[in-house]
């Protein structure tokens, strides 16, 4: 079943959602993401070395050093020798996904919109991120203030994240990523998984702090896009209005040339993307708005674990 049914969202025409998102597809994308951070164990497995946390490893002889709060007074008291309890140490695994809602993720002329597919991904993210104790939290961008909404564990996680995103945002004037990744820099201070999700339009200011915050995290790039952005079917003239801006332009879509030359630039800055990515060390996938963009996802996780 939908997840987006699961949470009680109303599909339309206007806003037809991500589509399905099969069981199975979650369950790899589950196992798939639990594998992401090196060293990051789920709070339902037991990590191989001792130290803070909840489950009990052994009771043994105190030594010089260790903290007096860890005293087992129990065995003390039976033993009369001084006794501290050594606990397994536990590991969360935490995702933050960073989502664009500026305007220009409102465009959609395939099975759905930019913003419905980045919605899935944040769902599934969301729904892989937050079983066996592993918390999720999220920063948007373009639709007011990057304020985060913390990590929480299991469907409450997965319950804030779509409770954030019920209005449909898209009041950016202009993409606003590096704030967003500024945020989660400050906010994330364990080593986490970083899902960046947005059609990464405008100038690549993000790459230095992409670059910094790939340094201490695992991050992932999730770029959305739409066939038609990179060409123009000949209509003839017709007004595009830039929905971040404002700007609008006439053009002649029955000139071939411009048709060719407005298809080079398209694929040339989107390249350009590409490389920016590729320089900061990110590992980048790209999903369109139509076909079946779970089944790329998890393939591509899957092949970079």
């Amino acid at each position: 079943m939908s997840e987006l049914r699961a949470l009680g969202v109303q599909e339309t025409p206007e806003r037809p959602g991500p589509g399905e998102m099969p069981e199975a597809l979650l369950r790899a994308l589950e196992l798939t993401i639990g594998r992401r951070v090196d060293g990051l164990l789920a709070g339902d497995h037991r990590a191989a070395m001792l130290g803070r946390g909840s489950e009990l490893a052994q009771v043994r002889p105190y030594s010089p050093g260790d903290d007096v709060r860890l005293i087992d007074w129990n065995v003390t008291a039976r033993t009369r020798v001084p006794h501290v309890r050594v606990h397994l140490a536990e590991r969360v695994l935490v995702t933050w996904v960073v989502l664009d809602r500026t305007a220009s993720m409102a465009f959609g002329t395939a099975d759905r919109r930019k913003d419905d597919v980045a919605l899935g991904v944040t769902l599934a993210l969301g729904h892989a991120a937050s079983v066996r104790g592993n918390r999720v939290g999220l920063v948007t961008f373009g639709a007011g203030p990057e304020v985060p909404l913390p990590p929480r564990q299991g469907r409450a996680g997965l319950v804030g994240v779509w409770s954030a995103l019920r209005d449909d945002g898209h009041e950016g004037a202009a993409p606003e990523l590096p704030g967003a990744l500024a945020v989660v820099a400050a906010v994330a201070r364990q080593r986490a998984l970083v899902a960046v999700v947005s059609d990464f339009r405008g100038p690549l200011t993000w790459q230095p702090l992409l670059l910094d915050l790939g340094g201490r995290h695992d991050v992932l790039a999730v770029e959305i896009r739409d066939p038609r952005e990179g060409m123009l079917e000949d209509v003839g003239e017709v007004w595009f209005a830039d929905p971040e801006n404002g700007e609008r332009i006439r053009v002649d879509t029955s000139d071939s040339r411009l048709c060719e030359r407005f298809a080079e630039a398209a694929a040339e800055e989107r390249r350009g993307v590409a490389a920016a990515l590729a320089r900061t060390g990110t590992s980048h996938v790209v999903l369109t708005t139509g076909g079946d963009w779970l089944r790329d996802l998890a393939a591509h996780l899957r092949v970079r674990r």
